[in-house]
């Protein structure tokens, strides 16, 4: 008897537990400030899938806003040089339709504005790891380089073993990679350059199985910084799909080479991402050498994640899109929209402005692409034009802006690149560079796309439109 007691006690003591934790949980949300449209989900999945939704909760579902992975005090002497260099920093020399945005970037995130800088567009991996093999090999005192996925294959076999010979050399190499984009690469892959005098590090490495909500929150960057004087950002990871293709043909991605001042701001954007990895401070004015320059653009690297209050490339795009006055025109390989993103395109298209989305015909993940298929519906309805890639995957992420803004990098247009990812993507103020990715934008439409047709469109079977909208519902975790 007095077994089932204590059972019955230590039984009701481990529900009251549980309970509190629940109620501590879905608290927690509430004072979090949410938008209700995804408060009330996870406050419903709490309350009545308790086991599910704390775990679901716990990898997908915390707000890492608020915290911080560098402190304010290393985030300032990272971002020192930027400052002492006196590269213009006022938003004179951009057009006053676009100050605010530039403001908005400065005021975010510490985005200088660089002038000067030369940009170099590879629209095939071929061309761009040609270009990066090479200078890499004339690289005289450090080499950075950032990918969300660094594969064990062959073009990463070609850039692995041009880093350990620069290595060699007496060259500063230093490695980051995403823990959970690499997670089928071997560490000894990795361990071959540590031995070469690498440095190498995961960013946000997982531990399993010590679970870890960090799984969530991903390093999408890529950047590479050579010398402080050549840099690259764009959409290719170091993978042989950008030179060989998969079974969904060539992967069709847009990359770019910086020179001039612009590189300074991949290089404070690898450092504070080096910082958090390493916890080692890197520093010295050979990392912010004087830059000539290279050219008539004017760029602004802009730097975003799940830390920190704003979100700031979000807010940016979503100033482009309400601000387009003539034609608005996007490539992207996943369409998964924020709400705000989504009315912001429908009513400009309303509006009469043209709105252009080339997507890829056949995606990599089904999922992604069924729930994308319900965004189309009100778009097209609203007068945008959709164009399907059929010529391979399409990976490209571009958006254009009236012959005047650029915005490239590495955020896809989706929840996962505005919420949940660390991205980096430059916005460019410069029209004949505009016009030159207008020319691309539209070479792809006209020979490797075909249109939406809006009557075959919108009359798509019913059971084909209900399972891309239940897919719907779970595009923040796609």
């Amino acid at each position: 008897m007095m077994d089932i007691q204590i059972q019955s006690i230590v039984g009701i003591a481990l529900l009251l537990l549980y309970a509190v934790s629940i109620g501590s949980l879905v608290l927690v949300l509430l004072l979090e400030n949410r938008n209700p449209l995804k408060t009330i989900p996870w406050v419903i999945v709490l309350i009545f899938l308790p086991g599910v939704g704390l775990i679901f909760y716990f990898f997908f579902g915390q707000d890492n806003r608020r915290q911080r992975i560098i402190s304010g005090k290393t985030y300032k002497r990272i971002m020192r040089p930027l400052r002492s260099n006196r590269i213009v920093q006022d938003t004179d020399c951009v057009s006053p339709e676009y100050q605010p945005l530039s403001n908005l970037l400065i005021r975010n995130g510490q985005s200088v504005l660089f002038r000067g800088c030369g940009l170099e567009c590879f629209t095939n991996g071929a061309d761009k790891f040609a270009s990066l093999l090479e200078e890499i090999g004339r690289a005289k005192h450090h080499i950075h380089l950032q990918y969300y996925i660094f594969a064990d294959s062959e073009i990463g076999r070609k850039v692995q073993q041009a880093l350990i010979a620069k290595a060699r050399e007496g060259v500063s190499v230093r490695v980051l990679y995403d823990d959970v984009g690499c997670w089928n690469v071997k560490k000894a892959f990795f361990n071959e350059m540590r031995r070469a005098g690498i440095e190498v590090y995961a960013f946000l490495r997982v531990f399993f199985p010590l679970f870890t909500s960090k799984v969530n929150y991903r390093n999408h960057r890529k950047i590479v910084v050579i010398d402080g004087k050549v840099g690259y950002l764009g959409g290719m990871n170091i993978a042989d799909r950008y030179v060989k293709g998969t079974s969904l043909g060539l992967w069709r991605d847009t990359h770019f080479k910086i020179t001039g001042k612009g590189v300074h701001g991949l290089q404070s954007a690898f450092l504070l991402d080096w910082y958090a990895a390493s916890r080692a401070l890197i520093k010295g004015k050979e990392y912010y050498p004087h830059a000539e320059t290279e050219g008539d653009n004017l760029v602004q690297i802009a730097v975003s994640g799940p830390t920190g209050r704003w979100r700031t490339l979000l807010q940016a795009i979503s100033f482009c899109i309400n601000n387009a006055k003539k034609y608005l025109y996007i490539q992207t390989p996943y369409f998964l929209p924020t709400e705000s993103l989504n009315q912001a395109l429908q009513t400009v298209a309303l509006g009469g402005v043209d709105v252009r989305l080339m997507l890829p015909k056949q995606s990599d993940t089904r999922s992604a692409n069924m729930a994308t298929h319900s965004f189309l519906d009100d778009l097209i309805r609203a007068g945008a034009k959709v164009y399907f890639y059929r010529s391979g995957f399409l990976h490209a992420k571009l958006l254009l802006v009236d012959d005047a803004l650029t915005c490239i990098g590495s955020s896809n247009f989706d929840f996962r690149s505005f919420e949940h990812n660390f991205e980096i993507n430059a916005f460019v103020y410069h029209e004949p560079f505009a016009r030159q990715m207008k020319e691309i934008f539209m070479h792809d439409l006209e020979t490797d796309c075909e249109q939406v047709v809006p009557s075959q469109w919108l009359t798509r079977p019913v059971p084909v439109r209900l399972a891309e909208s239940f897919m719907r519902l779970f595009s923040p975790l796609l």
